[in-house]
């Protein structure tokens, strides 16, 4: 009986908290419906918060609550992780409303938004660049920011991941036997990302690559590419000489030397 009156106390708060909405989205007193919309908002009821912001947008759009709105319909849509609208209405503050009180937050959340949709390392990165630029902006425009730590932090991030997708993409190179375009990519990732945690890997799989490239040349150009090949080991061995891979480094380091008919002495690696 008690389970009884409860589900219809239930029953009878969520249709009277329906029929209030309705009311609500009827109502053509928009100030009225702001506030409600930020009730809303506030409560953790985003959807309705949502959609009641949305039904505001084009009657507040130009004027000087533009952007307090914008921010807020933005702000509900994250909280929903509708990250590409959100990031739309963030950059339409910065864009429209440049002195906005709220411009410092959106030049963030949208680097922010773009960040919740770069997707993993084996898919295309444009869009983790997009995160990146938008974030290096934001940090560009306010170096001492309140988010500026975090906005590092994530920039980091989506750096580690376009140097492991850079090396995802040479491997397959590798993988294909395309040893030359494997150590072009290689070299460029070195470059780009020169303290990645995926250095030792891009090292190991530079040597791999410049090493087949060698040992599978044509005669015109092996020696020259047997040199290269070995100059790569001393860079591994320099940085990298406990590393799991160093022993199969070094048998190709002295099959590279025999080819080039060198008498060098190895000892000092055992």
């Amino acid at each position: 009986m008690v389970k009884n009156w409860f589900y219809i106390l239930v029953v009878s708060l969520f249709l009277v908290a329906c029929s209030d909405y309705n009311m609500v989205v009827k109502s053509t007193d928009y100030e009225y419906k702001y506030k409600k919309a930020l009730e809303y908002y506030e409560e953790g009821d985003y959807v309705h918060a949502n959609y009641l912001f949305q039904d505001l947008v084009y009657v507040f759009r130009g004027t000087s609550r533009g952007d307090e709105l914008y921010f807020n319909y933005a702000k509900s849509l994250l909280a929903q992780r509708d990250f590409v609208l959100a990031g739309h209405f963030f950059k339409s503050i910065v864009d429209q409303y440049p002195r906005s009180r709220h411009a410092e937050e959106a030049y963030f959340m949208v680097g922010q938004c773009y960040y919740e949709e770069s997707p993993t390392a084996k898919l295309d990165q444009n869009m983790t660049r997009k995160a990146i630029d938008a974030l290096q902006l934001y940090i560009n425009l306010y170096p001492y920011g309140e988010r500026v730590d975090e906005a590092n932090i994530l920039i980091d991030e989506m750096n580690e991941k376009i140097a492991y997708k850079s090396y995802l993409n040479a491997r397959l190179y590798y993988d294909m036997d395309y040893y030359k375009a494997a150590v072009i990519s290689l070299e460029n990732s070195l470059k780009d990302y020169p303290d990645t945690k995926y250095r030792e890997d891009l090292r190991y799989l530079l040597f791999k690559a410049k090493y087949d490239l060698a040992v599978n040349s044509v005669e015109d150009k092996k020696r020259e590419r047997l040199i290269d090949a070995r100059d790569e080991y001393f860079y591994f061995e320099d940085e990298f000489s406990d590393s799991k891979h160093f022993r199969e480094v070094r048998r190709n380091f002295e099959h590279v030397s025999d080819l080039l008919g060198y008498d060098e002495d190895t000892s000092m690696l055992d």
